[in-house]
């Protein structure tokens, strides 16, 4: 394969952390100097993703701590009285939101701003987790919420107290088995043309690329296509329940009139 021999052509070249399936080819020019791909310095791309998740984390930390603050207020105002399941849960997926915040978004504005990784191996192994713990939390979260609401509805005389506690910790056990994979398959990997050049990437991971898509289409199934499926059926259940008492309700005002 030919590699490229000007500046342009190398500046084609994928370098970035957040879309680069693997390391591209950085070449050395006759005279010895070394060029970089756009995307290895900072660039527009990094500015924008700065703008944007800087937005998003003062927006979701106001919003998420106005939750989190207004529940264990109205706990504190009612000591006497048990916590309502639906309070529970909705202070576990604030956290979770929260976690997402000052975990993941902090970390994208920081390594956007640094374009390359700047820290430790473990810090990468242990960043990577927590970028997707959070996800995963808040996506469990709200399939506890959306079934504790099919059970309430639907199946009152069936619905156990302890329920949702119980389904409240498989979230959050589910949430750490879902995101260990990531410590193990990110790692610290430095160019191996561009000495000093650092990046916490999943290159060699995979033995096939095969293996590279299963992990990937699983982890698309856990975090979106599960819960979506989930949500469609217990609210689907739920929205056929209550037509079906409106209808009967109308149909018994008709009688009545």
């Amino acid at each position: 394969m030919k590699m490229p021999q000007t500046e342009d052509e190398v500046n084609e070249k994928i370098y970035d952390h957040r879309i680069m399936p693997d390391w591209s080819n950085v070449v050395n020019e006759t005279n010895g100097t070394m060029h970089y791909s756009k995307d290895m310095i900072f660039n527009d791309g990094h500015r924008l993703s700065i703008t944007v998740y800087s937005i998003l984390l003062v927006l979701s930390s106001i919003g998420n701590s106005t939750v989190l603050y207004l529940i264990v207020k109205r706990r504190w105002h009612n000591r006497t009285r048990s916590p309502s399941r639906i309070d529970i849960m909705l202070m576990h997926l604030a956290i979770a939101d929260l976690m997402v915040t000052f975990l993941l978004m902090p970390l994208e504005i920081a390594w956007a701003y640094t374009v390359q990784w700047r820290s430790t191996d473990f810090v990468c192994r242990t960043m990577s987790f927590f970028r997707v713990f959070g996800l995963y939390l808040s996506s469990f979260v709200l399939v506890s919420i959306s079934i504790d609401r099919y059970y309430a509805i639907l199946k009152p005389l069936k619905f156990s107290t302890n329920r949702g506690r119980i389904m409240l910790a498989i979230a959050w056990i589910a949430s750490v088995i879902c995101s260990t994979p990531q410590a193990f398959i990110f790692h610290l990997e430095q160019h191996p043309k561009v000495k000093g050049y650092y990046q916490c990437v999943a290159f060699h991971s995979f033995p096939t690329e095969l293996h590279k898509l299963i992990y990937q289409i699983s982890n698309m199934c856990a975090m979106y296509a599960f819960p979506l499926a989930t949500f469609i059926y217990c609210y689907g259940r739920i929205y056929l329940e209550i037509y079906r008492k409106s209808k009967r309700m109308v149909k018994g005002d008709d009688k009545n009139g």
